[in-house]
């Protein structure tokens, strides 16, 4: 898939008041400064389409890309860790699920995670509170180029081990790099390929 156009249209609070539920539709969400935006710029090859930070928050609402005019793609709130109030956090999280629940045209959601860490807790409860609703993800592991090869190899290891404590089978898992460009042309096959299962 080549993306040819991308284009913001708007920033909600509720599930409701998105666009309308007409085109197949795809989620980002990981851990707050796991480098999501940076990555939905890599993948759409637009530099300023996500608005990245150095700090964990930055995104607060639900922001949707019409891409190729032809699918909707989806920037959700970081969750965990945001210099932000208990009931701001509650509100984000209830924001989150109400969408991630509730909206009908999300063929899958695609969750980030630092391929640098050591399985976190948040990340591990977050996938299990997907697969116990019923929720179409896949796993896509970034800052890929701050790892050796072989440590690369190690850490996705371990997360499969890992997930297979809980997961008979395992969703489909990415590489990516937003520096390196790494993972584009998969993620993006992958996308096509829904879409096209989807019409």
């Amino acid at each position: 898939m080549n993306i040819i156009t991308a284009d913001f249209l708007c920033s909600n609070s509720d599930y409701r008041k998105c666009p309308a539920a007409d085109k197949p539709e795809f989620a980002f969400i990981g851990r707050s400064n796991v480098g999501k935006s940076s990555l939905i710029n890599m993948v759409t090859n637009r530099k300023g389409l996500a608005k990245t930070s150095g700090s964990p928050g930055k995104t607060q609402l639900i922001n949707h890309f019409l891409i190729n005019t032809a699918w909707y793609l989806v920037d959700l709130p970081g969750y965990g860790y945001a210099k932000i109030t208990r009931t701001i956090r509650e509100k984000w999280e209830l924001m989150i699920r109400d969408y991630l629940q509730k909206r009908e045209n999300l063929l899958c959601t695609m969750v980030l995670i630092d391929a640098r860490l050591e399985p976190q807790v948040i990340d591990l409860e977050f996938l299990q509170w997907m697969g116990i609703n019923q929720i179409p993800f896949c796993i896509l592991f970034t800052k890929a180029d701050k790892l050796t090869k072989n440590e690369l190899a190690s850490s996705l290891s371990r997360y499969r081990k890992k997930l297979l404590d809980a997961w008979e089978e395992l969703p489909p898992i990415f590489v990516t790099s937003a520096e390196k460009g790494t993972g584009k042309t998969e993620v993006l096959d992958y996308l096509d390929q829904l879409v096209k299962e989807h019409s």
